[in-house]
């Protein structure tokens, strides 16, 4: 399997999608700005949602399902909200088609909807209306739940995976009797996709606070974690946002309290989506491929079989099957390539373009010697295994394989990472390096809105961690609270 990928110096974007599309995650669709997800891209995706699943189940949460639309009306009962998607979203105005006089299929102009609905960029609206009828008193409370869904922003300019039209995530949306406990909820969604992110996908995050102009519509504190890629711009990883009594007043959404006083609930909500692939793609993945950690990877082990005539095969066969059931048996998910269509090296290639963690390769000289060949995707390096060995070997290099790729983003990180003082230099840094810069910002929107306007680059975060020795702005040389963390991002 030739690969004939752009390399990432050469062209980093047009590398991006080349390997999205060559290691068969997704593709362009019919539609515009949409995307088709193909079954190996799929079966990424299905890991990640298992593991965050598991992990919202863990923290209380329960799954349910909302509408896709969206009454209009809905929409304008929170300003800021319908503000800060108005742009996005796609209308249904009709719902009927008919034949023309010429036979063609147009939209039958007497079917026209009452109300025109909206295709669900979020669901804030629909849910708290529903929530009005599910609350009534303390005892109703917390309410935590979580969805599975599609949503849908219709988005100009698009890229498979970090930006499409319609694109797959889960929300969830949560109501609380006081704000510390909406609060606390915020917070611990924010620290459960960053421990996700950081121990299944590999990738580093900053965690910190969304400055004004960057929070979600309504809320009135957005928690993010920020990673950076292998390009030097961020990716927003995940948010989770506290938004007060905002939709509660807006759709009336009250409890009585033990005392029989009536209160508006406390609201969060909180998502991530399809953008963590991209982000999976492109803090790992090389000139040769993919580079998937083992934990989310389809198959973190593939056999393939080097033979000549039948009795070859049969004797490798053997040794294969074998290692295949006791991998199994570990929980190890294995794949036994013994397809005739293709030679060894044209699977070679076709798993190091897929980012298998481990490759295994027997041969008739493997068989009588006992051993077999083991290739790590994240270092190409190879070795030859005793056969009796082999089972706590490839246990012990998925193991290191995880915790390397973790280690290198990390190393990518720190090298990445910039502080300074003036305005020149921050200039001069995102230039010739990019990456993240910790800078002093005066902490109003002008300066913030300046900084964007003439360098592209946005306030990524507050960072929760950070130096709050005061300084001053770089820009204005006003009073700083602290460095706040900046990059030019996806």
């Amino acid at each position: 399997m030739a690969k004939n990928l752009t390399t990432r110096s050469e062209d980093y974007s047009k590398w991006y999608n080349e390997l999205v599309i060559k290691a068969d995650l997704a593709e362009n669709s019919g539609v515009r700005g949409c995307m088709v997800i193909k079954p190996y891209g799929f079966a990424i995706w299905e890991r990640m949602q298992a593991e965050l699943d598991r992990m919202f189940k863990e923290t209380g949460h329960q799954n349910a399902y909302f509408p896709i639309f969206i009454p209009k009306s809905y929409f304008s009962k929170e300003a800021s909200h319908v503000d800060g998607f108005a742009k996005e979203c796609a209308v249904v105005t009709h719902y009927r088609l008919m034949n023309d006089e010429n036979g063609k299929i147009v939209v039958d102009p007497s079917a026209k909807l009452e109300e025109e609905l909206i295709v669900r960029p979020t669901s804030e609206t629909i849910i708290w209306d529903t929530y009005r009828k599910w609350i009534q008193s303390y005892r109703d409370l917390p309410l935590l739940i979580n969805q599975w869904a599609n949503v849908v922003r219709w988005e100009m300019r698009t890229r498979l995976f970090l930006r499409t039209a319609e694109f797959l995530w889960q929300e969830g949306h949560t109501a609380h009797a006081t704000e510390k406990e909406a609060i606390a909820e915020a917070e611990q969604m924010m620290n459960v996709y960053a421990t996700f992110v950081e121990n299944y996908m590999a990738v580093p995050v900053i965690k910190g606070l969304k400055t004004e102009s960057e929070r979600f519509a309504g809320a009135l504190e957005t928690y993010c974690i920020e990673a950076l890629m292998q390009d030097g711009k961020a990716l927003q990883a995940g948010t989770s946002h506290f938004l007060g009594q905002n939709f509660a007043k807006a759709f009336d959404v009250k409890f009585a309290d033990k005392d029989g006083s009536q209160d508006y609930v406390w609201a969060t909500s909180w998502g991530v989506s399809t953008r963590l692939m991209g982000a999976l793609v492109m803090t790992h993945s090389d000139d040769n491929g993919l580079v998937l950690p083992p934990t989310l990877a389809p198959d973190q082990v593939v056999i393939v079989p080097i033979y000549r005539d039948e009795e070859q095969l049969a004797a490798v066969s053997e040794v294969a099957d074998k290692l295949v059931a006791e991998l199994r048996t570990k929980g190890i998910r294995v794949k036994f390539d013994n397809r005739d269509t293709q030679k060894p090296g044209w699977k070679f290639n076709e798993y190091e373009l897929k980012g298998v963690p481990l490759r295994i390769a027997i041969g008739p000289k493997d068989v009588e010697k006992g051993t077999v060949e083991l290739a790590r995707r994240d270092t190409l390096e190879k070795e030859f295994v005793n056969q009796d060995d082999v089972l706590n070997r490839i246990e012990h290099l998925l193991d290191e394989i995880q915790k390397n790729l973790f280690k290198k983003a990390a190393a990518y990180r720190e090298s990445h990472t910039s502080e300074v003082e003036t305005y020149e230099e921050f200039k001069e840094v995102l230039e010739n390096k990019g990456g993240f810069i910790l800078a002093h910002w005066d902490g109003t929107p002008e300066t913030e809105d300046r900084i964007k306007n003439e360098t592209k680059a946005t306030i990524r975060c507050i960072p929760l961690e950070r130096d709050t020795t005061p300084g001053k702005c770089m820009v204005t040389g006003n009073p700083s609270a602290g460095k706040v963390l900046f990059a030019k991002a996806y």
